[in-house]
């Protein structure tokens, strides 16, 4: 007998594609091992955000790749899961395919989702909080109808090397693998923190905020019983979200050894 369909799961920071991953085959086969592992008990599946390091959908083409991961998440709407991907600061850019093709919602958060008769503000997370002025420029440019027009007039072979020098110097040159600065984890908490604080002030109705972004991993208790969820990523910590029937919700990690054929 199969199982009963109730948990819903958030998983964020994925970055397939990224061009500092030693291995990106392996790093896609490690989130399509966690989506089978998912696949009898999930309602619902959130993808808050950067789960492709680079994406733009011209009109009658899409990039090549990850063919793993867009057939998993394929089987899964076909099984019944509902989808949501929220947009993140590097997968902006998607315009109606995978929508069409593979059954799933596509939303630009904050947004809030109702599980067992509860409210979560789920994000990806950029633009929250205090940011850089350059930042949020740049935020605001990339999302930008215009500048998304002239973007398209530029031939793939241009573009998609220069996304990739993009993300590598974003990461810090020759330091993806490494863990952040105990002042930056700090500085961060603390920055989304007062942000969470606010919002759960302003709406009372909300359990808990749910962010991606910041690559780190970690349940921060709010007044009154809410939740602030970081959700960490897939670069070092492999860690995912998860709201259960009659719990609350749960940060754990996929732990995954690539089978040896």
């Amino acid at each position: 007998m199969a199982k009963e369909r109730v948990n819903t799961y958030f998983i964020s920071d994925l970055h397939l594609g990224a061009p500092y991953f030693p291995d990106s085959g392996k790093a896609e086969r490690r989130v399509v091992a966690f989506l089978d592992s998912i696949k009898n008990d999930a309602a619902k599946l959130i993808l808050a955000g950067d789960i492709l390091d680079y994406w733009y959908e011209y009109r009658y083409v899409v990039p090549k790749g990850y063919i793993r991961f867009f057939g998993k998440l394929a089987e899964l709407s076909d099984s019944g899961v509902e989808i949501i991907w929220l947009l993140g600061n590097h997968d902006i850019w998607l315009f109606g395919y995978l929508q069409s093709e593979i059954g799933l919602t596509v939303a630009d958060g904050p947004v809030i989702i109702e599980i067992d008769g509860k409210k979560y503000m789920v994000a990806h997370g950029d633009g929250l909080g205090k940011n850089p002025r350059m930042f949020m420029f740049l935020r605001r440019l990339f999302r930008s109808s215009v500048c998304q027009r002239l973007f398209s007039m530029i031939n793939p072979r241009w573009t998609v090397p220069f996304a990739q020098r993009w993300s590598r110097s974003s990461r810090g040159s020759g330091t993806a693998g490494k863990q952040e600065d105990e002042r930056d984890i700090e500085d961060t908490i603390r920055n989304i923190r007062e942000y969470a604080l606010d919002y759960t002030r302003a709406h009372p109705d909300v359990e808990a905020c749910i962010v991606g972004h910041f690559h780190v991993a970690t349940v921060s208790e709010l007044p009154h019983d809410r939740k602030l969820v970081v959700l960490g990523d897939w670069i070092n910590r492999f860690t995912y979200g998860v709201i259960r029937p009659g719990e609350s919700i749960k940060l754990e990690k996929f732990n995954w050894e690539e089978d040896v054929v």
